[in-house]
């Protein structure tokens, strides 16, 4: 048996899986831009061949939809897992769930927050978002409605105001910071929540 560390080096391609090269590609759609990015940059930067990358992806814009769906159905699946209770707790679970998809998907919410609708795949990424947001007012109206939420704050401007703050956090936050993600999550319901309670409580 050879000794491992004379074994010859394995021809071919780098060891990057469909993962990495979608990370990788995130973050230089992020620091460049996507329309900036050529796909020979990108191969460039991972070492590969433009045919080797498109043996994993058929296209730039397969990898920024495939990247901007991580972000989207992160969020969407908070909305569905917020569960049954008073429209205020699951407000609530959406706020959190939303902070911790922004912290655990950091580079991919970044890039959708970045996204101008430029190209059909821009564009499909935008109807999910405002999907998404027609949701999260339905849930504040709801709450207006029990008396969890102040009434006197219209419920698209809230939404906004709640995800504006949310949002912000791409700017600022680093993973290597002192707060992880569940404490994140609870100082922005302190201050959005608090923020919107109705007067008395």
């Amino acid at each position: 048996m050879p000794d491992p560390d004379q074994t010859p080096a394995r021809r071919g391609r780098p060891g990057y899986d469909r993962d990495q090269i979608l990370e990788i590609a995130v973050q230089m759609f992020i620091e460049q831009g996507y329309e900036a990015t050529s796909v020979a940059s990108l191969a460039a930067r991972l070492g590969l061949s433009k045919s080797a990358l498109y043996h994993h992806f058929v296209s730039k814009e397969a990898l920024l939809e495939v990247a901007l769906d991580e972000a989207l159905g992160g969020l969407e699946g908070v909305l569905k897992d917020a569960g049954d209770g008073s429209a205020r707790d699951r407000l609530e679970q959406v706020l959190r769930g939303a902070v911790l998809v922004l912290v655990d998907r950091l580079a991919y919410v970044t890039l959708l927050l970045r996204v101008r609708g430029n190209s059909d795949v821009e564009r499909a990424a935008l109807d999910r978002r405002r999907a998404f947001d027609r949701e999260v007012t339905e849930l504040v109206q709801a709450a207006q409605a029990e008396g969890t939420v102040r009434a006197d704050v219209d419920p698209s401007v809230a939404t906004r105001l709640l995800f504006g703050m949310v949002n912000s956090i791409v700017e600022w936050y680093r993973p290597s910071g002192g707060e992880g993600g569940a404490e994140l999550a609870r100082d922005v319901l302190a201050v959005a929540l608090d923020g919107l309670a109705p007067a008395g409580r």
